[in-house]
């Protein structure tokens, strides 16, 4: 029981004596944030084959890109494309 207290007793004067080590945090951002929009959005909504949403899903994520951002630039290549943008 002794040398349980003589443990906690140096732990004590280790604890006093030593100053705590600070992490320093590092912020990064994950992405660059875009430039809202002036033009107001609308909801689209439609069914789609699983598959291409899957395929969306992962180009999405291997390019950091929103689901979001890729329909609005498919649609827009598209009409453009058929001359109608």
């Amino acid at each position: 029981m002794d040398n349980y207290k003589k443990k906690l007793g140096d732990l004590a004067s280790k604890i006093k004596n030593e100053t705590p080590h600070t992490p320093i945090q590092q912020v990064t951002p994950v992405k660059a944030i875009q430039a809202p929009t002036n033009e107001d959005e609308a909801r689209f909504n439609n069914w789609i084959p699983k598959g291409l949403k899957r395929k969306i899903k992962a180009y999405g994520a291997q390019n950091d890109i929103s689901q979001k951002e890729i329909t609005i630039r498919a649609l827009q290549n598209y009409l453009k494309d058929n001359g109608s943008l």
